[in-house]
C-alpha cells in the first residue's frame, strides 16, 4: 500500500459503493491491478477497506441527518412508548430496522467465505457482468408498470424481502445498492424512492460492519496503517457525499441502464485482462 493506491481505492469506494456497480468487485478488481496482494497482506487490507466503509457510511449519515434525526428519536419515542403508533416516522424506522437484520446475520455468518472470495478478481469480474443484467433485468421487468408506490405504502414484509437482497452484494461484483433499488422497482417504488430507501437500508449496515473491523487496524505495532485508513475514509466519504448527492437528482428521472451497460463493459473488459494474466 502507498499513497497512490490509497487514494485510488478510496476514490473507488466513495463512488461505487453507492452507485449500483458494486464497490465490492471494483476493489477485488482494482487491487489485483495495483498488484496488492490480499493474501498476504490481508490482516491490514481488509479492515482498510471497512475503514472507507465507514467513511462512506458517514458520509450518507451526513447528507441524511435531518432523516436520520428523526428515526433515531422515532426509535427512542417508540421504546419509551413500547408501542408502535400510527407515525409515519416511527413505521419507516422500524422497518429500516428489521430490513437490516437478515444482511447483518448472513454477513457476520459468511464473512470468512467473502474474505477468500478476495483473492480471485475473475469471480469479481464475471459477477459485474451479472450485476449488469439484474439492473437491465429489473429495469425491464417494470418497464409497463403505471402505479407506484409510496414508502409509507411498503408493508413490513416488502421491506424484509428488499433488505434480504441485500445480501447478494456479498459477492463481489454484485451491487448492494443495485440489488435493493431493483427490488424496490418491483415493488412499485419509483427510481427515486427506490434509491433512496437502498440507500437508508445501507447506512447502518456499513457503518456496523466498519466499526466491528476497524479496531483490528489497531492490533499491529505500526501506526502506517491507521493512517492510511484514516486518509482513505476522508477520501472516501467526502467522495461518496458527492456520489450521493448527485444519485439522489439523478434517480428523480433516470434509470439504471447505464449503471448496467457499465457493469456488462467492465466485467467484459476485466474478464478478457485476468484470463490472459
Amino acid at each position: 500500500m502507498n499513497i497512490l493506491n490509497d487514494v485510488i481505492i478510496s476514490v473507488s469506494q466513495g463512488i461505487s459503493e453507492l452507485f449500483p456497480i458494486s464497490s465490492l468487485g471494483h476493489i477485488v478488481i482494482i487491487q489485483s491491478l495495483l498488484n496488492i496482494h490480499v493474501t498476504k497482506s490481508s490482516s491490514f487490507f481488509l479492515p482498510f477497506i471497512v475503514s472507507l466503509h465507514v467513511g462512506t457510511a458517514i458520509a450518507l449519515v451526513v447528507f441524511f441527518y435531518k432523516e436520520w434525526k428523526e428515526i433515531v428519536f422515532a426509535l427512542f419515542r417508540t421504546a419509551v412508548n413500547g408501542k408502535l403508533s400510527n407515525d409515519k416516522t416511527e413505521n419507516f424506522a422500524w422497518k429500516l430496522v428489521i430490513a437490516t437484520i437478515p444482511v447483518g446475520i448472513i454477513g457476520l455468518i459468511f464473512s470468512s467465505f467473502v474474505k477468500k472470495i478476495f483473492e480471485n478478481p475473475l469471480i469479481a469480474a464475471i459477477f459485474l457482468i451479472v450485476n449488469g443484467f439484474i439492473l437491465y433485468g429489473g429495469e425491464m421487468l417494470i418497464k409497463k408498470k403505471k402505479l407506484k408506490k409510496k414508502l409509507e405504502d411498503l408493508s413490513f414484509l416488502d421491506t424484509i424481502i428488499i433488505g434480504i437482497s441485500q445480501i447478494f452484494a456479498l459477492i463481489p461484483g454484485i451491487s448492494r445498492s443495485g440489488a435493493s433499488m431493483v427490488a424496490g422497482l418491483l415493488y412499485d417504488l419509483d427510481h427515486e424512492d427506490a434509491a433512496y430507501f437502498s440507500f437508508m437500508l445501507a447506512t447502518p449496515v456499513i457503518l456496523a460492519a466498519g466499526l466491528l473491523e476497524v479496531p483490528s487496524l489497531f492490533s499491529t505495532h505500526s501506526l502506517t496503517p491507521f493512517w492510511y485508513a484514516l486518509l482513505g475514509g476522508v477520501i472516501s466519504g467526502i467522495t461518496a457525499y458527492f456520489a450521493v448527492k448527485f444519485l439522489m437528482k439523478y434517480f428523480e428521472k433516470g434509470t439504471l441502464k447505464p449503471y448496467a451497460y457499465y457493469s456488462v463493459i467492465i466485467g467484459i473488459l476485466s474478464v478478457f485482462i485476468f484470463t490472459r494474466v
